[in-house]
């Protein structure tokens, strides 16, 4: 069964490092949620406090409401995956998976059937003889995963699981985790450096910064609008103008974009006279000769730096004035602009938004 998790004011400290603080969270029974943050941002610290391999400095953690904090790991009920997987080399497939069923004394019949259920639930069903020396990675993954999920855990934490992977394995393992997920309906703590697995996978994710919840959103609001700067430059790419309100509208604002153009833009709560950036994604502006038709729109004028010839799509680095500007555009049927090239940008209002 799927359990809730709630994180009430949690804070952690070594010494004087303060290294996760007022952390609250309430995830869900049977959500996935992603903790996303670069490295050294308390991520792994918060899952180890689930867990119970680290000790809050103060706060409470509950499952379904009970808190948890005063339990030994053993006795939260928790799966955990790692990254470099922690099978044991002299153990064949079957005794890793059935591992957390024999310290739990649970009966050889119901090991042997529970055990033969993870495995093939992480289609390795053939595989129970091996030992993971005989495995590739992506197979000592899907053992590492079944071994988490064998004993029906309340909860399923998973750090960083996917880093060892090469690409193409990743992307797979990304598909057979979220399947495996919704087929158990069991609840998913995920920790990951990774933005695109963040958006793939997760119904929310928990943007985490020097040990603080910067955002908390699902994937589409996350990525189209950002709490702050620090979210709308880590989750994507992002280009970040300065620039001031002029007059602050109900619904848009008037703003002059890198003290040279007049335009309009969402607010995040500034008001006239606020200096603030202007937050648009590479993939919303167009680019065109200069000259181009821009009625109705944003637009800055500027000359191509770089060119960059993705395949499907080309990707521009523009300097207009003192700023630069990325953008990223199909190339199907679209003349290309060389380095050197006076363009104009533009992009329309709704798509950009003015940041502290």
């Amino acid at each position: 069964m799927s359990t809730s998790l709630e994180i009430k004011d949690v804070q952690k400290r070594y010494g004087s490092l303060h290294v996760v603080r007022d952390f609250n969270l309430h995830v869900q029974p049977g959500e996935f949620v992603t903790f996303l943050g670069p490295s050294g941002s308390g991520k792994t610290t918060a899952l180890k406090m689930i867990a119970g391999f680290e000790t809050p400095s103060s706060g409470d953690i509950f499952l379904d409401g009970r808190s948890i904090v005063d339990l030994p790991p053993y006795e939260r009920g928790i799966g955990m995956v790692f990254q470099n997987y922690a099978l044991f080399p002299h153990m064949t497939v079957a005794e890793n998976v059935a591992f957390p069923l024999t310290v739990r004394n649970v009966a050889r019949h119901q090991v042997q059937e529970k055990v033969s259920r993870a495995l093939q639930l992480v289609k390795m069903g053939d595989y129970s003889g091996r030992y993971p020396n005989q495995l590739s990675g992506g197979q000592q993954q899907r053992i590492a995963l079944a071994r988490a999920i064998v004993f029906d855990p309340s909860i399923l934490l998973m750090d960083e699981p996917l880093g060892a992977l090469d690409r193409n394995l990743r992307e797979h393992m990304k598909i057979e985790i979220m399947r495996i997920q919704k087929e158990l309906s069991i609840t998913v703590i995920f920790v990951t450096h990774d933005q695109d697995e963040a958006l793939t996978m997760s119904d929310r994710i928990a943007v985490i910064n020097e040990g603080k919840l910067a955002q908390v959103a699902d994937s589409e609001s996350l990525y189209n609008s950002p709490a702050d700067r620090f979210v709308a430059s880590f989750v994507g790419e992002s280009n970040l103008l300065p620039c001031r309100v002029e007059d602050a509208g109900t619904s848009l604002a008037r703003v002059i974009i890198a003290d040279k153009a007049p335009g309009l833009a969402r607010l995040s709560g500034q008001e006239r006279g606020d200096a603030g950036w202007l937050f648009v994604r590479p993939e919303h502006i167009d680019i065109d000769p200069r000259g181009g038709g821009t009625e109705g729109r944003n637009a800055l004028e500027g000359v191509v730096e770089t060119a960059l010839f993705l395949g499907e799509m080309s990707r521009y680095i523009v300097r207009c004035g003192e700023a630069t500007v990325t953008v990223k555009r199909q190339n199907r049927g679209r003349t290309p602009f060389p380095a050197g090239s006076p363009v104009v940008l533009s992009w329309d209002a709704e798509s950009c938004v003015v940041l502290e």
